[in-house]
């Protein structure tokens, strides 16, 4: 739809949103989505599934670039803008119930529309490289001075501090350090990645808790002037190790490492 600055925004999938007044928990809530491929994504398509207002950045011209991981494709034609579109099985299973619009914001008009989109918004998610957007005034510090009450979500592979801070993590690369591949598999196989991008997944799972959290906190305050938001610092293999679960304390309590054991499972049975 057009506003300020001509700006237009599109349903990312049939899904649309009822402007009119959507249903959900979060029906109070706009998320502002900088983010790309998945664990992002999929932390605002869970916020987006309770209700929020979820507004996705993409890149001109091309989008996200998950629009074009495929086979396979559908085409999808909206009523409302009278437009085709072709999208991808993996597009579509991460960008659910969002609007989403094209910005350059490595250009100071982009900029300029984002910021001006920031003091209407209570969530802000990206997982951009370690510091990356500070050079776009995109960072938590320069959006939190235009809006004090917004929640800033950072996802990365490794975190914002620490000896591989500045390394780029994918989710292959976080199931075989974070450890999941090493127990993934029959004994005698090599390590195994999972059959779906897990680490990507949980991490948005693990996001979208940690910014509910922030926004409760937030609005525990009664003052709404008073009221400041968080910085959420998310990292892939914090939430790959966090998962691991009993395997995770297994080890820490014995001392053994864990092994792949195919269907078997290593504390009960049947796992046969």
């Amino acid at each position: 739809r057009r506003g300020r600055r001509g700006l237009r925004l599109y349903a990312t999938t049939t899904a649309q949103n009822n402007e009119d007044g959507k249903n959900g928990s979060l029906n109070h809530i706009r998320v502002l989505d900088l983010s790309r491929i998945l664990a992002g994504p999929w932390s605002t398509q869970v916020l987006a599934d309770l209700g929020a207002d979820v507004i996705k950045v993409e890149k001109p011209i091309v989008g996200d670039d998950t629009r074009f991981w495929g086979p396979p494709f559908v085409d999808v034609y909206s009523r409302k803008d009278d437009v085709t579109s072709s999208y991808s099985a993996y597009f579509l299973s991460t960008n659910r119930g969002k609007r989403s619009f094209t910005c350059d914001f490595t250009k100071q008009e982009g900029r300029d529309i984002l910021h001006a989109l920031i003091p209407f918004c209570d969530v802000v998610i990206e997982n951009f490289k370690t510091g990356s957007l500070s050079k776009y005034q995109l960072d938590y510090e320069s959006l939190s001075s235009i809006n004090p009450k917004i929640i800033y979500c950072s996802i990365t592979g490794f975190g914002q501090t620490g000896p591989s801070a500045n390394e780029t993590g994918y989710d292959f690369i976080v199931q075989g350090r974070g450890g999941v591949m090493s127990i993934t598999g029959q004994p005698e196989s090599p390590p195994t990645k999972v059959g779906v991008a897990i680490s990507d997944v949980m991490t948005g799972m693990y996001s979208t808790v940690a910014i509910l959290a922030a926004l409760n906190h937030r609005d525990q305050e009664s003052d709404v002037t008073k009221r400041k938001g968080q910085y959420i610092d998310m990292s892939l293999l914090d939430t790959q190790v966090a998962w691991l679960a009993n395997q995770g304390m297994n080890y820490l309590v014995s001392g053994k490492e864990p092994k792949r054991m195919g269907n078997l499972h290593p504390n009960i049975v049947p796992y046969q």
